[in-house]
């Protein structure tokens, strides 16, 4: 039976790459009695008459799996934050940063718009650079002029499945057009009066850039942290991961407990303390979610 990647889904479709070759393929009905839907990324079996007339038969077990945007099997998250219009949020990060880590997909961080900055203003985003590096993220900063550093940021596509993911207006589309100009991807002038940009992504396409596949998506429409247990949360903090075990007590949270190796990095500084009252936000808004049944 032939294997492939599913690279594009549109309205019913689904577009397998194999071979070099995209066959355009149905789901078999039997995916929705068990209700599983065929995602961008996964890889499946098929059978096919033509080009235009397929049909999905299997699809093999997945890494991962994002519901907004709804795609398989990614390697890494390329989290698009501007440093001006709209203004750089590490509140807005560290959300996307935990819901990635819960997915186990390695996150790039790329500020882009560097270029619309004053010095004072950069030396600012320099030093949030500096705080997520000490984490143990790799942050680039860029502009979609910038070449520089554009192939900085091809050095991590190569034989990669990457989300582009981030708020509207942040540059994402911008990104990729400069990454890949025939590619020609719609984008709109960020609104002042809102401060925000619109969608201009309509679906999920993953699109081959640098001997990789990039997904170029409308963002996360939904970043509640539904999915994340209480006691879950702090292993998506690397920076607490990497000092969790000098505290005290094993399965610390690092809130009121004695003797908690965390805290104490707060207090001296090592740990910014915008990261850890973002943590603690998280945790509460964890805590209050109303439990499912």
């Amino acid at each position: 039976m032939p294997e492939g990647k599913i690279v594009k889904a549109l309205s019913g479709f689904y577009y397998v790459s194999t071979n070099g070759r995209i066959i355009q393929c149905r789901g078999r009905g039997v995916f929705r009695k068990r209700k599983v839907s065929p995602l961008v990324g996964d890889f499946v079996e098929f059978q096919a008459e033509n080009d235009l007339e397929g049909y999905i038969l299997a699809i093999e077990e997945r890494k991962n799996e994002l519901v907004r945007p709804p795609i398989a099997n990614v390697d890494q998250a390329i989290l698009v934050f501007s440093a001006a219009r709209p203004e750089f949020s590490t509140a807005l990060l560290d959300r996307f940063l935990v819901l990635i880590e819960s997915k186990q997909i390695e996150p790039l961080i790329c500020i882009t718009k560097m270029d619309l900055l004053n010095e004072e203003e950069e030396a600012a985003i320099d030093g949030y650079a500096a705080d997520y590096r000490s984490f143990g993220y790799e942050v680039i900063l860029t502009s979609s002029e910038n070449l520089a550093t554009l192939a900085e940021l091809r050095v991590h596509l190569e034989g990669k499945t990457s989300v582009f993911a981030g708020q509207s207006g942040v540059g994402k589309s911008s990104l990729l057009n400069a990454l890949k100009p025939e590619l020609s991807l719609k984008t709109d002038d960020i609104s002042d009066s809102l401060g925000r940009g619109k969608h201009t992504t309509r679906h999920v396409e993953l699109i081959n850039v640098e001997n990789g596949l990039v997904a170029d998506t409308p963002g996360f429409s939904s970043l509640e942290l539904t999915e994340i247990e209480a006691e879950d949360l702090p292993q998506y903090f690397p920076e607490m991961v990497e000092r969790s075990h000098n505290c005290k007590f094993r399965g610390c949270l690092h809130i009121n407990e004695p003797k908690c190796a965390v805290k104490a990095a707060v207090e001296n500084g090592e740990i910014p303390s915008y990261r850890y009252e973002h943590y603690l936000q998280f945790m509460d808004e964890i805590k209050e979610r109303k439990p499912r049944y």
